[in-house]
């Protein structure tokens, strides 16, 4: 192992369908190795999931620094206490303190949301911003993260609102517009919405949109009609295992 490989942290993406991971450069924000991706284990128990982390960990013996691992659900104090897309085994895990044990290293877990937010205010398209910035990620679900002069406030789980009686999620999610087959325009309006609400609740400074959909945001972002400045997402897939790397570093 060369000297200048080791400590690199290393991120992991934890979710519903894929499992990716790759050691990070926290002085860039960057993956310094091609990540690799493994299918997650059905049913993704957490002891199935420790072993495929172990084996992926052994894949990079350069990078020995502490690993981050995103969540799809809410973590509080390393056990995570819901399950959305994964195995209800999860939910009361202390996943911190399995992890650690089953590899060997120094593992943080963090909601996957929270994990991209992190990384857009540190290294993305919200850096160098003051005040609360909400990213917000639309896929299947919405997930948001509210990053206060770069200090994460986490599981704020605001695709959970009630808005008109709808959880918005099931509304103004990307799995929504495909679902219902929207027009650009009728899911804006439902995007208008939702982000009016935040805003009302909120008053951010920045909205940012991750997800893949945000690769589109062209279409989609300037038929918004909202006050606060809204721009894509910049860290494309790779804000959940930098944002993941960081969150282990600094906790």
């Amino acid at each position: 192992m060369s000297a200048h490989a080791s400590g690199l942290p290393f991120g992991i993406d934890f979710g519903g369908s894929g499992i990716k991971g790759a050691p990070v450069d926290l002085e860039k924000g960057e993956l310094t190795d091609e990540r690799v991706r493994v299918e997650t284990p059905q049913p993704s128990t957490p002891d199935a999931v420790a072993k495929v982390f172990a084996d992926l960990l052994a894949q990079f013996p350069g990078s020995d620094g502490p690993v981050g691992v995103t969540v799809p659900g809410v973590v509080v104090k390393g056990v995570v206490q819901s399950a959305a897309n994964i195995d209800k085994h999860w939910i009361g895990e202390n996943a911190d303190q399995l992890f650690t044990d089953r590899t060997g290293r120094d593992v943080h877990v963090v909601n996957d949301a929270d994990a991209a937010g992190l990384a857009e205010v540190r290294y993305g398209a919200a850096k160098g911003r003051r005040g609360l910035v909400i990213v917000t990620t639309l896929g299947t679900g919405i997930g948001s993260a509210l990053v206060y002069d770069g200090v994460l406030v986490p599981n704020s789980e605001l695709g959970h609102l009630e808005i008109d009686g709808h959880d918005a999620e099931k509304r103004a999610a990307s799995s929504a517009r495909e679902r219902e087959d929207l027009s650009w325009e009728d899911w804006a309006k439902r995007l208008t919405t939702y982000y009016r609400q935040l805003e009302r609740l909120f008053s951010p400074e920045l909205f940012v949109v991750g997800g893949g959909i945000s690769k589109k945001a062209g279409k989609f972002l300037p038929l918004l009609d909202i006050e606060t400045e809204i721009i894509p997402a910049g860290l494309r897939n790779a804000a959940g295992i930098v944002g993941a790397a960081l969150y282990a570093t600094e906790s």
